[in-house]
């Protein structure tokens, strides 16, 4: 897909056993995520740790994702960064020019990315406390 981001990666999950196959308009999705990826890769200057990109309808259900999820459509990572915690990336990308659709720092264990064809700027926070702004 791309020099830092293949489709093995970004379609991987640990339930083997659920067919995890996009579809054309999902690996549409999946090849421009894998650009804008290269793009946050490159303002934080280390490598991003995929945890979980495009998920099937089936593989997002049995992981409690809502129906809506970008991520059905190939639009969303999840991810780490060694060496930075999830709240000094998302301030991190916050701050960017990134044309992000949705930012989200969740239970301050990964980073949520993604995009869409009118990015909303969307930065929020979802723990144990629930959803709010990230400020």
């Amino acid at each position: 897909m791309t020099p830092n981001f293949t489709y093995e990666e970004l379609t991987r999950t640990d339930h083997r056993e659920l067919l995890n196959v996009p579809d054309a308009a999902a690996l549409k999705n999946l090849d421009k995520l894998a650009l804008f990826l290269e793009e946050v890769r490159a303002l934080i200057g280390r490598p991003i740790i995929i945890n979980s990109a495009y998920r099937s309808p089936e593989v997002n259900k049995s992981v409690g994702g809502a129906p809506t999820s970008q991520h059905v459509k190939g639009q969303a990572a999840d991810f780490r960064v060694i060496g930075m915690t999830p709240d000094q990336v998302t301030r991190l990308l916050h701050k960017s020019k990134l044309p992000y659709d949705q930012l989200i720092r969740e239970f301050d264990s990964w980073t949520h990315i993604s995009i869409a064809d009118k990015p909303r700027k969307m930065a929020l926070i979802i723990d144990r406390k629930g959803v709010r702004q990230f400020v």
